[in-house]
């Protein structure tokens, strides 16, 4: 089989899916045939936008206004998906907050917020999807998009750290439990990438200029950050047939090899 419509008859479920890396992987699986795609997140202008690119890309779609820090409305989300298009196939996790705190800095209500996004509304989307799969009898993936940062990460993401850290863990939990319901759960941890978010991040908490991304690249060993569209192209073998039976996985995606030195 070739490594194209690997999508095709699929629908989708993407948190975060209105912005980085989330959008990219909604993005990548219209291309390739999704047949619907459900896109969750906080603001109605990025919804639309993000259904009028899936459109486009010929793939019927829709935006769920959901604030995944909120455990009420997390719990909506996959029956509002499925009142939509009548089944989830696959779950992709790629919402994120990455707002910053050392150790001693941190507050406990930073941490909680860190815990509910990266943390809390990973682990009952996806108890919400695998109910949803194993009620129709249906096999199923679901990727989670984690983070370098889980082996140990920077000072200033100690909360950060801590939740995705956690996810990582989940991950191959959940595959564990449910790889006889032939539930495929892997997750992809991701190093610095250039996305919008990012931009933000580099401009709130670290005082960075317009010239910040070039720089960044230019110091990086391939000359660049992780590029959203890449990012987007594995995420979809992951949650495709291509992908075979691997589950599990945690899989590095970055120029960064942990363990390794100079």
């Amino acid at each position: 089989m070739a490594l194209d419509h690997l999508m095709r008859g699929k629908v989708l479920l993407v948190s975060g899916g209105t912005q980085g890396v989330g959008a990219g992987v909604a993005l990548a699986a219209a291309q390739q045939g999704a047949e619907a795609i459900a896109v969750v997140g906080r603001s109605d202008d990025k919804g639309r936008r993000s259904v009028d690119a899936l459109e486009a890309a010929g793939t019927e779609a829709c935006f769920i206004r959901a604030d995944l820090a909120d455990h009420a409305q997390v719990g909506t989300v996959v029956d509002t998906a499925v009142a939509r298009f009548g089944r989830v196939d696959a779950l992709v996790n790629a919402a994120g907050l990455t707002t910053r705190g050392t150790m001693l800095d941190t507050t406990g209500e930073l941490f909680d917020a860190h815990i509910a996004v990266n943390l809390k509304a990973p682990f009952f989307l996806m108890q919400q999807a695998i109910a949803h799969l194993r009620g129709r009898g249906a096999p199923g993936t679901i990727a989670n998009i984690i983070t370098m940062s889980s082996h140990g990460g920077q000072p200033y993401l100690a909360p950060y750290v801590a939740a995705k850290a956690g996810l990582a863990g989940l991950t191959k939990n959940a595959a564990h439990a449910h790889r006889r319901d032939r539930i495929r759960i892997n997750g992809i941890n991701i190093g610095w990438t250039a996305t919008e978010g990012e931009d933000g991040i580099q401009r709130r908490f670290h005082g960075a200029g317009d010239d910040w991304l070039e720089r960044a690249g230019a110091s990086q060993p391939m000359g660049k950050l992780g590029q959203v569209d890449e990012i987007a192209d594995f995420g979809v073998f992951l949650l495709s047939e291509r992908s075979g039976v691997v589950t599990g996985s945690v899989i590095d995606w970055d120029q960064q090899v942990p363990g390794a030195y100079d």
